[in-house]
């Protein structure tokens, strides 16, 4: 299963995601038995779930709103993981969600010791550490957990921020705020489309938490079930967040892909850089003759990496040809599930010999579904060698016995 956390439209708060997660199907009474064991540690709040239509979309809103009694509390982040470290035994609450929740608390102490230039010892949590903002961070880290989206992969699609200017408990600040977009590095956000506040510090902590991948769109996929959740400002347009479910037959993995252009290299050289990059690990590489500047003739070399390869790959470009420039753009690429079977070749049935072959063949699948089937080219080559057969007479066998394995619906062992 694939779940996509879209906040493109108005961003991404603790209740949103709250509020998405209970529209698809998450257990209220199990969400209220965990904010009265939250407030029985850290104070007062009320809690109501509720629907509501947010320009045209109907919505999962969650009104958190703290007691007086326990308003614009301060609590510093070792203060409060210690009270996280001492909570009562519940059956509800597992120990993973314990330490996913920590981890949030630690992503957001983390950014505001990076802001304030202060050690995590001195960091104080204003509206974080108020109960509000624990009920977040912990009700959604349970409804995931609950839903069983810690199984599943989980994408990120890139966040609306907002803009203007806020006022907070170190005064004015800017939109998105300094922790916010600390917490976000390495993201993709973007700004606007009104001069709120949408993406908050809370928000994004457990966006990045709870995302194992970031893409800029959704996938291919087959929609099983959409949630939605709203926040509390009218921006005169669906301040929601979106969370859906679905399935994929194909697998989709983060790649670099590298290009520089050369008009130095000779043939020789080319096919050296060729094996010296698959044998560093580049996942594919093609070499394309181009025109360049001043109607030389040259090449473009493009590989294909995984991101944690690509600074190895690009030092040795660098080293290998002396180009002085490197193109490497973030994509992702689509993969078919694969598999390698074996059938054996009578070949008997064909020649005078009572001889039985192994052939691989590979095959490429979505779900239960054969798409592509291509045999090992090295098992014909030795087919037809010790045989005394053209390849292409033993290419024919084997497609043939390929044919009737596949017809006979004998299970595949691969």
């Amino acid at each position: 299963m694939t779940v996509i956390i879209d906040p493109q439209n108005a961003g991404i708060s603790g209740n949103m995601i709250l509020g998405a997660l209970i529209d698809l199907g998450a257990n209220e009474k199990e969400l209220n038995h965990i904010v009265s064991h939250l407030t029985s540690h850290f104070g007062g709040a009320d809690f109501k779930i509720e629907k509501f239509n947010s320009y045209g979309i109907e919505t999962t809103y969650v009104d958190l709103k703290e007691w007086s009694t326990s308003k614009n509390k301060v609590i510093s982040y070792r203060e409060l993981i210690n009270k996280i470290d001492n909570l009562e035994k519940d059956d509800l609450i597992k120990n993973e969600m314990i330490e996913t929740s920590k981890n949030i608390f630690k992503r957001i102490a983390i950014s505001e010791s990076n802001v304030h230039g202060k050690s995590l010892d001195t960091i104080h949590f204003h509206e974080v550490g108020a109960i509000d903002g624990i009920i977040d961070v912990f009700g959604s880290v349970f409804l995931y957990y609950r839903l069983g989206f810690n199984d599943e992969k989980v994408i990120g699609l890139p966040l609306a921020l907002g803009g203007g200017t806020i006022n907070s408990s170190h005064g004015r600040i800017p939109i998105p705020a300094p922790a916010t977009i600390d917490i976000l590095k390495g993201l993709e956000c973007f700004g606007g489309p009104v001069k709120e506040e949408l993406t908050t510090p809370t928000g994004s902590a457990i966006y990045a938490e709870l995302c194992n991948e970031f893409q800029p769109f959704q996938p291919i996929m087959n929609v099983k079930n959409i949630g939605y959740g709203s926040g509390s400002k009218d921006l005169g347009f669906p301040n929601i967040l979106r969370i859906i479910e679905g399935y994929s037959n194909i697998d989709f993995e983060n790649v670099d892909v590298i290009e520089t252009n050369v008009d130095h290299l000779n043939g020789e050289l080319l096919g050296y850089l060729f094996e010296k990059f698959i044998g560093i690990g580049a996942s594919d590489v093609s070499i394309t003759p181009t025109i360049m500047k001043k109607n030389r003739p040259g090449h473009i070399i493009k590989v294909i990496s995984s991101p944690e390869k690509t600074d190895n790959i690009l030092l040795a470009i660098y080293e290998e040809t002396g180009t002085l420039g490197i193109r490497v753009k973030q994509t992702h690429r689509g993969l078919v599930k694969r598999k390698i079977v074996s059938i054996n070749v009578d070949i008997g049935k064909y020649l005078n010999t009572s001889d039985i072959c192994t052939v691989r063949f590979k095959l490429a699948m979505m779900g239960d579904k054969i798409i592509s089937q291509r045999r090992e080219y090295e098992d014909i080559k030795k087919l037809a060698q010790n045989h005394g057969l053209t390849l292409i007479e033993a290419e024919k066998i084997v497609e043939n016995e390929f044919r009737e394995y596949l017809n006979k619906g004998t299970p595949f062992n691969s």
